[in-house]
């Protein structure tokens, strides 16, 4: 390809609207372009690297005996009523209406078009398993797309559904695309990490995400050096300790007490301009895991009493999970007041039952608690549970975070930031039920199809490899994907020889099936080289009077600084060979 030709241009200048470094790079190297918010086209060069990214994606997935299909972006209203997902995807679903008034979604993924599918094809256990896949535009109406191609409304997505007869089999098919995704990663040259990840709207019983680890991804995750446990902040947990502080008034004996778990009589104590937790800690000289914490939500508009400690945060993800509710939100200060509540000094204690009271497990792990006394400047001292009060609801609904203890070992949780490469699902039988899917097992008897789901945003994973590879002068691209092989850059091009000498060589690397972009425009080498840099092209060959002098042209790669001299008749030779020896250790 000549450079001359290309359709984009590159830019000197880092647009306004850019957000993250890969947003910035791929729109100043010309490879893909903004139309609206969240929505991008990409340009022969970026959409290069996207279909190289695609063919890899592809070879892995028919390596594992997948099977690649098409499936419609229209898809009809009632298979998301039908498997009750509609409610789930809120208003992330775009939908229209067609001049008959027939309600359609556009798929923003496609568990209920493919179940539905199965259903008329499989009838017997000799049908399975099945692994079905395919390479197709998704759409989700994000309420904030932002980062480029991080978070976007339209996107290219590999979605792969696995069909099982039991869980054995789908713990097979489950693991055989995790080791599918790490060829993948590893192919692109793209060190990731795998954690515990909280399902979504997708649904189903378990599921995993691989990380990129950057500083830049919007995803944090917490993880144990110790033992290897890792998980998305939306999943994480960890185990819970009660560390009490001895207050002033407090004999050793009263301390020993707290620890040994001795319960006390509540007693009511006066609290003038103490509202925090952290307020009221200082000023009962405790500490605040020895308070309990009152927080109010409105979960599909029901009023939520939560219960925490006082050290702890809550995890709206784990919560909103735990209710299996679509919408959770902080209740106003009108709705705490509806329910007789006083704002930073309210506890379960006397709270009618009427009122559905959600606690973290933490409650549990130490005694004689601080907690509000339901009337302001007024605390209660050795609140314990279950003792003094009730809930309807008791489980781990506690944000974990780095510095708290490892729930598998006796490490520490460390955090990170990442960029989500990829999604595998456990399904189970949920949507299977749902849609009828069932086979004749060897007794005959019906049962329904166990099913997995494993996707990976093309758009993303590219932008991810931007974000993990690059320097302050552009993009450098792993061979496997990069748009060319070679960037052919001669200097002077007004020189006759030199341009006679580079038009032979752009012919005799596209002989020997060497992908090469040739610059041959007339600007300065400055220019040239600054294209070549933020092009992030493997390789650059440089022709110029002063090489062709010991006829001889420049090899530099994009991941070295030195550079080399190739004697110029046997430079072709030298390339394909250098070239082949990367792609077979890749």
């Amino acid at each position: 390809m000549r450079f001359s030709k290309l359709f984009g241009k590159t830019l000197r200048q880092t647009p306004s609207e850019a957000e993250g470094t890969s947003h910035q790079l791929l729109l100043r190297a010309g490879m893909i372009a903004q139309e609206a918010a969240g929505i991008y086209s990409f340009l022969p060069l970026g959409w290069r690297v996207l279909r190289k990214i695609e063919n890899i994606i592809r070879e892995e997935m028919d390596r594992v005996g997948g099977q690649e299909l098409s499936l419609p972006v229209l898809q009809p209203i009632e298979l998301w009523l039908k498997s009750g997902r509609y409610a789930s995807f809120g208003k992330s679903l775009f939908t229209l209406t067609d001049r008959k008034e027939h309600v359609l979604a556009l798929g923003p993924t496609h568990e209920e078009v493919i179940t539905e599918l199965v259903h008329k094809y499989v009838q017997s256990y000799r049908d399975l398993p099945l692994l079905l896949y395919q390479i197709q535009t998704k759409l989700r109406d994000e309420p904030r797309p932002r980062g480029g191609l991080l978070r976007v409304r339209e996107f290219i997505m590999k979605d792969l559904y696995s069909f099982d007869v039991d869980e054995a089999g789908l713990d097979e098919s489950y693991q055989k695309m995790i080791q599918a995704y790490k060829n993948i990663y590893a192919r692109l040259e793209l060190p990731v990490m795998m954690v515990e990840a909280d399902s979504g709207a997708i649904g189903g019983k378990e599921s995993h995400e691989f990380m990129v680890i950057t500083e830049s991804g919007e995803d944090e995750i917490v993880y144990c050096s110790n033992c290897g446990y890792a998980a998305n902040i939306e999943k994480a947990q960890s185990a819970k300790t009660f560390v009490p502080s001895r207050s002033p008034e407090q004999s050793e004996g009263e301390a020993l007490n707290l620890e040994a778990k001795d319960l006390l009589p509540v007693k009511e104590v006066a609290t003038p301009g103490a509202q925090t937790i952290e307020e009221v800690a200082n000023f009962l000289g405790i500490s605040p895991c020895q308070t309990l914490k009152a927080i109010f939500y409105s979960a599909d508009a029901e009023f939520i009493f939560i219960v925490i400690r006082g050290d702890l945060e809550v995890n709206e993800t784990k919560l909103k999970n735990v209710l299996k509710r679509n919408e959770l939100r902080l209740a106003s200060e009108n709705e705490v007041r509806e329910k007789g509540l006083v704002a930073g000094f309210a506890s379960p204690i006397g709270v009618t039952l009427a009122l559905k009271i959600v606690a973290d497990n933490s409650i549990t792990i130490g005694s004689n608690f601080v907690a509000g006394a339901n009337k302001p400047g007024y605390h209660l001292k050795n609140v314990n549970y279950p003792r003094d009060f009730q809930v309807a609801l008791l489980t781990d609904i506690a944000l974990a975070k780095s510095g708290d203890n490892c729930p598998k070992c006796t490490g520490k949780l460390s955090s990170t930031h990442g960029i989500e490469a990829g999604h595998v699902f456990k399904l189970g039988t949920f949507l299977s039920e749902k849609f009828g899917a069932f086979f004749l097992d060897g007794n005959g008897t019906p049962k329904p199809i166990v099913m997995g789901c494993y996707g990976i945003g093309l758009g993303r994973l590219l932008a991810a490899i931007v974000e993990q590879s690059h320097d302050n002068k552009g993009i450098i691209w792993p061979l496997s994907v990069a748009p060319y092989q070679v960037y052919l850059c001669p200097l002077h091009l007004d020189n006759p020889e030199v341009s006679s000498a580079a038009e032979k060589v752009y012919q005799e690397l596209q002989k020997r099936g060497i992908e090469v972009l040739f610059d041959d425009r007339n600007d300065s080498p400055g220019v040239k080289f600054n294209d070549a840099d933020l092009l992030g092209i493997p390789l650059r060959l440089t022709l110029s009077p002063r090489t062709l002098q010991s006829r001889s042209m420049e090899a530099k790669w994009r991941t070295k600084k030195e550079a080399q001299l190739l004697p110029l008749g046997d430079a072709t030779i030298e390339i394909s060979r250098l070239l082949n020896t990367l792609q077979i250790k890749g």
